[in-house]
């Protein structure tokens, strides 16, 4: 079974993903859904020696919906932002924030986290994989900022996995 399926969880994303860009509920959507994520973890299995394990799969959905509901309110204040802040009040910062992740999986999830959040991105790494340089578009108080990422994201990754 691990032969035909060596990455369950992302025969399962590309099935749903193709069904989803097809926007096509039919039994060719479907076969080829089944193709592409049958083939794909087949053919990058070399890349992937370890597995990353999600230790806690309800931790992993409520940070899933977390993460929605940080973008969707995001969204909002950056636009508030944007449309009514003058220039001259609007404090950018460039934020050093501390990882305490092991996993790349979880640092890829944390970096990518910040960077889908509106007003935020993730510009670099630390060559020994302990920080991350974030840009904040309004950061009146980085410290709050920087203290924020690690309660509200990288505590959550760590609880789901290690």
């Amino acid at each position: 079974m691990r032969r035909l399926l060596p990455h369950p969880m992302l025969s399962f994303a590309i099935a749903l993903l193709w069904v989803l860009l097809a926007n096509d509920f039919s039994l060719n959507t479907l076969v080829l859904a089944a193709i592409l994520a049958l083939v794909i973890p087949a053919i990058t299995a070399a890349w992937w020696p370890d597995r990353p394990r999600i230790r806690n799969v309800p931790a992993f959905v409520a940070y899933l919906l977390l993460v929605l509901w940080d973008i969707v309110v995001a969204n909002i204040e950056v636009a508030m932002i944007v449309l009514f802040k003058p220039d001259r009040e609007i404090k950018s910062a460039w934020i050093t924030v501390p990882i305490d992740l092991k996993h790349p999986e979880a640092v890829a999830l944390l970096a990518g986290t910040i960077t889908m959040t509106p007003g935020t991105v993730t510009a670099d790494m630390s060559p020994d994989g302990h920080a991350l340089l974030v840009h904040s578009l309004h950061a009146p108080d980085p410290d709050a900022v920087r203290d924020q990422i690690k309660s509200r994201y990288e505590a959550r990754l760590k609880r789901i996995f290690e």
